[in-house]
């Protein structure tokens, strides 16, 4: 297959699992939270973990990146923009080596992404409204944990099912 191939179709499938990713954002903000305000079940995750495993980083760095762009244009919330920014680029760091160590599977590199993001928006919060958005951290915590399973456990099962795509893309 020629680069130029190649290029076109690594476009097209990060195109792809952005707008899935995208999807998922949007039907997350139909869903009720769970008494906290501005917590969601972190649903795109389970594109950013498809593209750890299939793809490459950058290919999970530029989807992931994409979306809090487009969630941020679409929906017009630049605070919530900026808990993404900061929750997604502690999470991609954290997911990618534990993914790299080879010794979690796509549950435990979730487990760790969802409360990495979740340490990522406190701090977030913490420097934009002070100490006082600690408290939010133990909360956010154990449903970060818990959504994190569920989006581990989807992304595996996704994983394992999809066959013919990787790196090859």
């Amino acid at each position: 297959m020629s680069s130029e191939m190649k290029m076109t179709r690594r476009i097209a499938t990060d195109g792809l699992l952005t707008a899935v990713c995208f999807m998922l954002s949007y039907v997350e903000t139909l869903l009720p939270s769970a008494g906290l305000p501005g917590v969601k079940m972190g649903l795109a995750n389970i594109c950013v973990l498809f593209a750890l495993y299939r793809l490459t980083t950058w290919d999970a760095v530029v989807i992931s990146g994409v979306r809090i762009i487009l969630n941020w244009i679409i929906f017009g919330n630049i605070s919530g923009a900026i808990y993404s920014v900061f929750g997604a680029i502690l999470s991609l760091g954290a997911m990618y080596m534990l993914k790299k160590s080879g010794k979690f599977s796509t549950i435990g590199v979730s487990l760790a992404g969802g409360a990495v993001h979740n340490f990522g928006q406190v701090l977030a919060a913490v420097i934009m409204l002070g100490p006082g958005a600690l408290g939010y951290l133990p909360p956010l915590l154990i449903l970060g944990e818990a959504t994190g399973a569920v989006n581990g456990i989807v992304a595996g099962v996704i994983l394992g099912r999809v066959k013919g795509w990787g790196n090859s893309v």
